[in-house]
Formats: structure tokens, C-alpha cells, sequence
């Protein structure tokens, strides 16, 4: 059965290597260019980079689906619509931003408005289904009518996160493809044909992601997009949710986790002193601010990503999932 995952991560390479170039060229072609921010002045020379690449893994995660899916595939497919309702609200964004030639895409509450009401969709759809309960390091617990207002936190916060993250090459894809990938190792371990769906779209995800991460990895000739950093974070969200895994997010997400958290720290503190926390948040520009190459600071955020979820795989083995 096990090897059904690995064929389906080297299929989904395969596809993701073939549709790379293709939407490279489709995107140039089209002058979908990212607009770079006044103030992010070491990213002045990526300019102009073209951007809505994230399309190259969310048709590569579709493709997958149609060849390896086992019995029972409704909760699979569920979950790939919402990864697609976050990725078009993404495009929507993008394309905004593209067709005016600016960085100002859908207005902050426009935003939210999408992002929550994909969330109350999902989080309905659990509670009308009698998924209620949360499994923990082999506890299971019922929270029953809770399950909504967590769900539509997790998935606004989840999204939300890995959008800020996506601020270097090959970072936000990085660590994600960690998440996915350890996600769909538990979801392989816990059994069953709706985990074993499930962990299937994750790892084909990871394939997906590696066929991107090739053409993002620094110097990125193509960025990603809220196309792609909503259809992830949204696609982390909605496995975790609808397989009770909501907890681990925080765990194995700490560095989306730290993204968010450093960037609310420097907006509260600077409207309450006119002061910066941070040179620049979140928290992996300032280290760029400090000097740090952005190669090395993904490569720490994947090793401290890939540490943390190792442990928890451990931590969950070692109680019998």
C-alpha cells in the first residue's frame, strides 16, 4: 500500500516538471509580473519576476487524483475543492494586482470575507458530518459545536500564515512541502480509506511542490502568488480539519506560526510606540535586514520545520498514533 504514496510524489514530479515550464512561459507571455513593494528594497531586482506559479502544483495535485484515489474518495475530493476556493480567491488577487501593474490586489477585507466564508463551509460541513472530535498523541476527544469557531480559526490563521511566509524564494513552498509531507505520513500511518485519500493528495502535493520549487528556488524565476500561498494554506487547513489533526498545525507549522506571530507583535507594538520590534517583519525579513542570505534562512526554516515534525511523528509512534 505504502508504495502507492511513493508513485503517486514521483508521478506528480514527473507532471509538475512537464507544466513548469509551460506556465513560466504562459505567465511571461501574459506579463503576469510581480510588483515589488517601495520599501523591500533588497528585493528591488525581482521586479518584474513573473508571478502566479502556484498553478503549477494545483493542477498538478488535480491530476493526481484521477489515477490514484482508493475507495471512498468524497472527503478527498471536499478537500481539494476548498484548496481550489482558496487558490481562485488567490488568483483573484493576483490578477488584480497584474492587471492594474501594482502591489494592492483584493482589499484586506474582501480578503478576510472569502477566507471566512470558505472556513464556515468547511467547518458546517465537519459539524453535519459528526467529525467533532480532535485526535491529540493518541487522545480523542469530542468537542462537539466548538468544532466551528476552532475550524474557522485554523483556516483563516492557516492561510493567512503561509501567505506572509511567502517573502523568499523557495520559502513558503519549502517549508510547506515539509508540512504536507509529514502530514501525509500520519495520515498513511492512521489507516483507513479517507486518511489513505487524504495522505494520497499530500503526497501528491509534495511532488507538485518540487516540480515548482525548481523554477523558485533562489534566484526564483517565478513566484508563487496568493494563488499559491492560499491554495496551501488552505489545503494544510482542510486535511488537518477533516481528519481531527487541528492541534498539530501550530506544531508542525512553528514557522508559519512565528511568521504570524512576529508580524502581529511589530504592528501592535509600533501603533502603541511608533517603535519596531523587528527590523522588518515578518520575522525572515528581518534576519534579511540583518544580512543573512534569504538561501540560508529557508534552509533554517525547513531544518527547524522538518526537526519539529519529526519529533511529533515520533512523539505520535511512540504513544501508537
Amino acid at each position: 500500500m505504502y508504495i502507492k504514496y511513493l508513485i503517486c510524489g514521483l508521478f506528480c514530479l514527473f507532471f509538475s516538471g512537464i507544466m513548469a515550464p509551460a506556465v513560466l512561459w504562459l505567465c511571461r507571455k501574459l506579463k503576469a509580473q510581480q510588483s515589488i513593494l517601495h520599501y523591500v528594497d533588497k528585493h528591488a531586482s525581482k521586479e518584474g519576476t513573473p508571478t502566479m506559479g502556484g498553478l503549477i502544483f494545483l493542477m498538478t495535485l488535480l491530476f493526481s487524483t484521477f489515477f490514484l484515489f482508493q475507495e471512498d474518495t468524497y472527503l478527498a475530493w471536499f478537500g481539494i475543492i476548498v484548496t481550489l476556493g482558496y487558490g481562485l480567491l488567490g488568483f483573484l488577487d493576483d490578477f488584480i494586482k497584474v492587471h492594474w501593474h501594482h502591489n494592492e490586489g483584493l482589499k484586506p477585507y474582501q480578503k478576510i470575507i472569502g477566507q471566512v466564508g470558505l472556513a464556515v463551509i468547511v467547518a458546517l460541513y465537519v459539524f453535519f458530518s459528526n467529525r467533532t472530535s480532535l485526535t491529540f498523541f493518541g487522545w480523542s476527544f469530542d468537542i462537539g459545536w466548538f468544532v466551528i469557531p476552532l475550524i474557522i480559526i485554523v483556516l483563516v490563521a492557516t492561510t493567512n500564515s503561509v501567505n506572509l511566509t511567502d517573502g523568499l524564494d523557495g520559502l513558503a513552498g519549502g517549508v510547506s512541502f515539509v508540512c504536507c509531507l509529514f502530514f501525509g505520513i500520519i495520515l498513511a500511518l492512521l489507516g483507513g480509506y479517507e486518511n489513505a485519500n487524504l495522505a494520497m493528495t499530500c503526497f501528491g502535493l509534495c511532488g507538485g511542490l518540487i516540480g515548482f520549487l525548481m523554477i523558485n528556488c533562489y534566484p526564483a524565476k517565478i513566484f508563487m502568488g496568493d494563488t499559491g500561498s492560499l491554495a496551501l494554506g488552505g489545503f494544510i487547513g482542510v486535511v488537518a480539519v477533516l481528519s481531527g489533526l487541528e492541534l498539530l498545525i501550530p506544531i508542525i507549522g512553528i514557522m508559519f506560526v512565528l511568521s504570524t506571530v512576529s508580524d502581529i507583535i511589530q504592528v501592535l507594538h509600533y501603533k502603541r510606540t511608533k517603535k519596531r520590534v523587528f527590523l522588518m517583519a515578518p520575522l525572515h525579513h528581518h534576519f534579511e535586514q540583518k544580512g543573512v542570505h534569504e538561501n540560508r534562512i529557508v534552509v533554517v526554516y525547513i531544518v527547524i520545520t522538518t526537526a519539529v515534525s519529526l519529533s511529533v511523528l515520533i512523539g505520535m509512534l511512540a504513544v501508537g498514533i
